[in-house]
């Protein structure tokens, strides 16, 4: 008896490690070969790009190359998370490097050897090394995020300009466009696909409101009209988030005429875009699938995900979507969505050959050709749009997601200043966290009490409450560094003056529903 036992937990234990293999080769992605080489990516990419990744890029490779490869993708959690945690593999792996040739580690160079500033001789010890955390790619995550890794040096250059020289003119990748960079001049970082930012509608909420009218520009979502019928997601969890709303920022900032005002009509309309919300996601992807299912009548959303609920929608309801995206006029500005290599890739051959691939017309079909198309994804739609111009040529354009849809059209009545907000990326996270988000009971009540009293026109006091900022624009460059650690300023430091702009902004929230409900 013992024996049949023992015979029936091995098959049961053989079907179960046979099992991932089995599924794998049900989705349409081959078995793992023995000798098969692994690229370690870092991403915040769904499940449907990183299998697409991987059938893509693995039959590439053994074409190229004679060998398979394993895309090992770890994903840590958002952007955000994703960025913190390559900090602190970076610096705990450069410590351990640095003691271990006998030198002596200070707890000030944990800030020192990543400071793009320092001429310090710990600063240039890590840029002449090879060290790295384990991982060969960065993938996704923003423009902001792969300059800040880069000048930090976690990033190296990826050469692919030595190879592709082709790739980097004004008719394929241009260095520019709109005000925002397409590629790091370094070649630390550069970018795969184009992000542009807008509304996604719900058809059926917005026909409930008294007025339907969807919403044209960013500023139309403040409107009283939306209250709680809007949905957004929380910035300092969503890198993606935070960047709509600094765009949201930079075009009251060029509607105004200078960034004094614009600052000052920014902050506020994000005041009111937040308090109209109904949810707060923790994630930008989650904003549009909200919106699909009727939670709110309009969500921010970036235009990959906007698309993919359109497509989503129009399947589930007989080829008649929904939801439909809105690209805000004078408001739509083209970024990048990058890759880099980290210094002291495991497999550097293998990183240069991904980033090559991504790049080149056989990669950007992948992301930008509806599924079952020639070049496009076999099992899900990416829906991302080509950085590459060629591909919105006429040829072309039939097979891609949206065919009329094109970004380098779309947002060239928007130029992005990087001067008026992109050192200020970070402290934009902070402000709408400390005064919007732990905030927000308070500004809704403040906001429904305004509404109620017959709009911010009828009770001027009590808009003058609620418009009140802890600091205006000429002093943001001070409020940005009141949040950096320093040896001189503390975590506790920094804290207190975040809890200082969550107090001001509170007892004024509380004074403009009071004054609101007096009819002031």
């Amino acid at each position: 008896m013992m024996w049949r036992r023992l015979i029936i937990c091995a098959v049961l234990f053989g079907g179960l490690l046979a099992l991932p293999f089995y599924f794998r080769k049900a989705d349409g992605i081959p078995p793992v070969e023995a000798d098969a080489e692994r690229l370690v990516i870092v991403s915040a990419h769904n499940k449907s790009v990183r299998d697409e990744y991987e059938i893509a890029f693995r039959k590439h490779y053994k074409a190229k190359y004679g060998k398979d490869i394993i895309l090992d993708f770890r994903s840590p959690g958002g952007t955000s998370d994703i960025v913190r945690y390559v900090e602190d593999r970076f610096t705990a792996e450069f410590r351990n490097a640095y003691t271990a040739s006998g030198k002596e580690w200070k707890r000030e160079y944990a800030d020192i050897f990543r400071d793009p500033s320092s001429n310090h001789p710990v600063r240039k010890a890590f840029l002449a090394s090879n060290v790295g955390i384990g991982i060969d790619v960065f993938a996704g995550g923003g423009t902001f995020n792969h300059d800040r890794l880069a000048k930090r040096g976690y990033a190296v250059d990826g050469k692919v300009k030595e190879r592709h020289p082709e790739y980097f003119v004004e008719s394929s990748i241009p260095a520019t466009f709109g005000g925002d960079v397409m590629y790091d001049p370094q070649g630390r970082y550069y970018g795969v696909v184009l992000t542009t930012f807008g509304m996604l509608c719900n058809r059926d909420r917005l026909a409930e409101l008294k007025d339907p009218t969807p919403p044209v520009r960013w500023r139309d979502i403040g409107e009283a009209r939306f209250f709680r019928e809007i949905i957004v997601a929380d910035p300092s969890k969503s890198g993606s988030a935070n960047k709509c709303f600094e765009i949201i920022l930079q075009q009251c900032m060029a509607d105004a005429g200078n960034p004094e005002q614009g600052w000052y009509n920014g902050i506020n309309l994000l005041k009111r875009i937040f308090a109209n919300a109904r949810t707060i996601t923790d994630s930008a992807s989650k904003v549009v699938r909200d919106i699909n299912i009727g939670e709110g009548s309009v969500g921010t959303a970036i235009d990959t995900y906007g698309f993919a609920e359109v497509e989503w929608s129009k399947r589930i309801f007989d080829g008649k979507s929904n939801v439909f995206y809105i690209t805000p006029k004078g408001g739509t500005a083209v970024s990048c969505d990058p890759v880099q290599i980290f210094r002291g890739a495991p497999n550097r051959k293998a990183a240069e050959e991904f980033v090559d691939f991504l790049l080149s017309i056989e990669g950007q079909k992948l992301h930008a050709f509806r599924m079952g198309t020639p070049g496009g994804a076999i099992k899900n739609s990416i829906n991302r749009p080509a950085i590459r111009r060629e591909l919105y040529a006429p040829e072309y354009r039939k097979f891609l997601f949206e065919p009329d849809y094109d970004p380098y059209r779309s947002g060239a009545d928007f130029t992005y200043r990087p001067q008026w907000t992109g050192r200020y990326y970070s402290l934009l996270q902070m402000v709408i966290k400390s005064i919007m988000l732990d905030t927000h009971l308070e500004l809704q009540r403040a906001w429904r009490a305004i509404i109620a009293a017959g709009g911010p026109e009828a009770v001027p006091e009590a808009m003058k409450y609620f418009n009140a900022l802890p600091f205006e624009y000429k002093d943001a460059s001070k409020a940005a560094k009141s949040l950096r650690k320093t040896a001189e300023w503390s975590a506790a430091d920094v804290a207190a003056v975040l809890r200082k702009w969550n107090e001001f902004s509170r007892a004024n929230y509380i004074k403009a529903e009071q004054l609101a409900k007096e009819g002031k």
